[in-house]
């Protein structure tokens, strides 16, 4: 009876562990594919801005899956429209699903710059003329400081993030679940011209509303 229960015992253990290098196994394999897809660029429909390397790979995927129609607009908008001839303001892309924000402004020094997450919509911000810097931090970790608007879409943060050099030719994507500090001022760039388009994220509203960005 007893070596039956070791027996049994050490069935168990072997098998938990193959399911549980079977699940790991899986979520590399998962990873890896979408690294491949990501790579390929072939969901820039042949943009040919680059996409910033502090872009999280797997949750743009995850939000690309869900919204592939929003994003594959956004994309097309930015590569068949005029940027640098644009004029500022708000230009319905996919109403209530996908529109873009023109903005020609001083930006502003870095204290005058709050840390900021959405929940109804990803950003995709592009410098089209000048230079400005952007941080980038993991919303889970940032402490609110204050909460949440529904009708704007947008909470205030603390954090402690990365920040990178944004210009012409990169863009950035923040999710929902990355804090973002757009558009820093730079030393020698006291203007600069800025798109931000908002594409619907897959757990957002129906409300339309957004507030800084």
């Amino acid at each position: 009876m007893n070596k039956l229960l070791i027996s049994m015992k050490a069935l168990l253990c072997v098998s938990l562990y193959l399911a549980g290098f079977g699940s790991y196994a899986q979520g590399a394999d998962n990873e890896t594919t979408t690294s491949g897809w990501y790579e390929s660029r072939e969901w820039l429909n042949g943009l040919t801005l680059n996409p910033h390397a502090s872009v999280n790979e797997q949750e743009f995927s995850r939000q690309y899956q869900a919204n592939k129609q929003g994003w594959d607009k956004a994309f097309e908008f930015l590569k068949t429209t005029d940027l640098d001839g644009l004029a500022p303001g708000r230009y319905p892309i996919d109403e209530g699903n996908v529109f873009a924000m023109v903005s020609e402004v001083a930006p502003l020094e870095m204290e005058q710059v709050k840390w900021e997450a959405h929940r109804n919509f990803n950003d995709l911000q592009y410098i089209v003329q000048g230079k400005a810097k952007m941080g980038v931090a993991p919303v889970d970790q940032a402490n609110v400081i204050k909460p949440y608007d529904s009708q704007k879409d947008i909470a205030f943060y603390d954090a402690e993030g990365e920040y990178y050099d944004a210009e012409p030719g990169t863009f950035f994507i923040f999710s929902p679940q990355e804090a973002h500090r757009p558009a820093i001022k730079m030393d020698g760039y006291d203007q600069i011209k800025r798109i931000v388009i908002k594409v619907r994220s897959d757990s957002g509203t129906e409300d339309g509303h957004t507030g800084n960005y």
